[in-house]
């Protein structure tokens, strides 16, 4: 049985202050969650500080990007080195907004993922299709596409380790949710996929989580699917009685 696994991406939102009350509030409301794998993904400028809060506690740190390279003259960039040195678990790679308004490709987001794995860190790696390819129907087509190449050139143990987050890029932020049915569906086209690239056992243990307006009244439903195995949460991440309602509605 794979563990579930409910990450938070603040994306750009909370100062370290705003950062660690909000963590202390979780930390306080989840205590006692130990069947589901909690993990919180602040801005840059807050990592430090909430690394303090929540060492020793149920609640994993995560980046929301980083580079490929451990270091150099890259400016403005961030590596795997420091983000491991600061306490970071997991990492999210190839976000849709990193796609849409920062030029990530295939390419670069399987470069990340490669730097992220041998750090021993955890990528979550999102792939997902855009309203204009659902509906043309390029739905698999797309996550094909984000999973072969994405992954290119990952091993089969290697690829036990990652965290493949599938994102219908026209349910972020919308208020528009992909039905359990759909999500279902798209998560069982992408574990069939990566049964192919690797093995059944491989596609067996890779964690599949879901992204997309993800609320309180709509996570049990979608974690009901059997190919869901947690979900990436945007918005509702941000305030403190949603996110508690969606680790413990995850069970």
């Amino acid at each position: 049985m794979r563990r579930k696994i409910i990450a938070g991406n603040w994306k750009m939102n909370k100062t370290a202050k705003e950062a660690v009350d909000l963590v202390a509030g979780l930390k306080n409301q989840l205590k006692n969650i130990q069947d589901v794998d909690i993990v919180v993904c602040p801005p840059f400028t807050a990592l430090t500080e909430v690394v303090k809060v929540i060492q020793g506690t149920n609640i994993q740190l995560g980046a929301q990007n980083t580079y490929w390279e451990d270091a150099g003259a890259f400016t403005g960039e961030v590596s795997c080195v420091m983000l491991k040195e600061l306490g970071c678990a997991y990492i999210i790679v190839g976000h849709s907004e990193r796609r849409q308004y920062f030029g990530e490709t295939n390419e670069t987001v399987n470069k990340k993922a490669k730097a992220v794995l041998s750090h021993k860190l955890t990528p979550i790696i999102c792939i997902g299709e855009r309203l204009e390819e659902r509906e043309q129907n390029k739905t698999f087509e797309v996550l094909k596409d984000h999973i072969e190449n994405g992954l290119k050139g990952i091993t089969g143990e290697e690829a036990k380790k990652i965290i493949i987050a599938y994102e219908p890029v026209w349910a972020i932020g919308t208020g528009k949710t992909a039905t359990p049915q759909q999500a279902q569906e798209a998560h069982s086209f992408i574990r069939g996929l990566l049964k192919e690239l690797y093995d059944k056992e491989t596609s067996e243990v890779i964690r599949i989580q879901y992204g997309g307006s993800v609320k309180p009244d709509n996570i049990s439903e979608l974690m009901a699917q059997p190919d869901l195995d947690g979900a990436l949460v945007g918005g509702a991440s941000l305030k403190l009685d949603s996110f508690v309602k969606i680790v413990e509605g995850s069970k």
